[in-house]
């Protein structure tokens, strides 16, 4: 019988390493989940050898009025307390706990930056997994929020979101400052992916403090463009692109976005059921083109999510 070789590729390059959480040795008070080091293609273990972690963050928000209703649904009264919320997560076996600080938005709750911090640290002392915390997305508003969240929770080694080419130097420095990494969000383009990793390294913070996020549009909504940009910028680091080698973040929560989804179409089957589907579908293009970090709403779409991690890790 003829031997056939693996097609296996030969790559130059690896993923650097980024570690979120401290433990108190540290200086923090929380487990630690360490990320990247990969040095191969997703799941092709002939590739590289050594299983890498892909975390799961759950979905917390300290406010309601852009969570979708399922997802309200899913956490009953807990999702009213983001300390609640984040308590369900934990005791469901997320990795990560990712808590958008959406009451901030001055044309919404307006929440002071100190009330923001206020509840970054009930969280932090509710559980001890890692944090992800995002402002509203008001980039004035968001540079003083994560300024003093960074300050208040120094030593915690969260993980800042986001920083874009227009507005990245704020919450740079409150993450080297205090010890924190940061979130580079690019726009469905590799070279934005490496502009910004560059912008972060030139004004001081280190590619080990940084991941990046390209964005990951949903099911119905571009997935497979974004599969495509993941997966280049996945195959730039690994072929040696030194400002890509770092760890990507896949928010697949947009895909409660999509009108496909929800809509109430009797033909199209249960709603709530195909949600779900549509957001562990965006997951799975997630993983598989090189995410890292898997954000996620629903806790049944987190479950399909390491079903799929386990079966395609060989664990089944």
């Amino acid at each position: 019988m003829a031997d056939v070789p693996l097609p296996k590729e030969k790559w130059t390059g690896s993923i650097g390493e980024l570690e979120l959480g401290n433990s108190q040795d540290k200086g923090g008070s929380r487990r630690s989940v360490r990320l990247g080091g990969n040095r191969g293609m997703p799941f092709l273990s002939f590739e590289d050898g050594e299983r890498r972690m892909i975390a799961m963050a759950g979905l917390v928000a300290d406010s309601l009025d852009e969570v979708p209703q399922p997802v309200r649904d899913a956490f009953g009264d807990d999702a009213k307390d983001p300390v609640r919320w984040a308590r369900t997560w934990a005791a469901r076996g997320a990795d990560l706990i990712c808590l958008h600080l959406t009451s901030t938005n001055p044309e919404e709750g307006d929440a002071s930056p100190e009330s923001a911090a206020d509840t970054v640290m009930a969280v932090l002392k509710a559980v001890d997994l890692p944090l992800i915390v995002y402002g509203s997305g008001h980039e004035e508003k968001d540079s003083k929020v994560l300024e003093k969240v960074g300050e208040r929770a120094r030593g915690e080694r969260l993980l800042l979101g986001h920083a874009e080419e227009s507005a990245y130097k704020s919450v740079a420095a409150a993450a080297m400052a205090n010890g924190h990494a940061v979130i580079g969000f690019s726009n469905l383009d590799i070279n934005l992916a490496k502009q910004i990793v560059i912008l972060l390294t030139d004004f001081g913070l280190g590619k080990g403090d940084i991941v990046i996020d390209p964005l990951m549009a949903a099911l119905g909504m571009g997935l497979e463009y974004s599969y495509s940009v993941n997966e280049r910028i996945r195959i730039s680091a690994l072929s040696g692109d030194n400002m890509l080698r770092v760890p990507m973040i896949c928010d697949c929560t947009s895909a409660w976005k999509a009108r496909e989804a929800t809509d109430d179409v009797p033909h199209a089957g249960d709603t709530l059921e195909r949600g779900v589907w549509w957001e562990a579908t965006t997951a799975l293009a997630a993983l598989l083109s090189g995410a890292d970090i898997l954000v996620l709403g629903h806790p049944e779409a987190m479950e399909l999510a390491r079903m799929a991690v386990s079966d395609l890790g060989g664990e089944n």
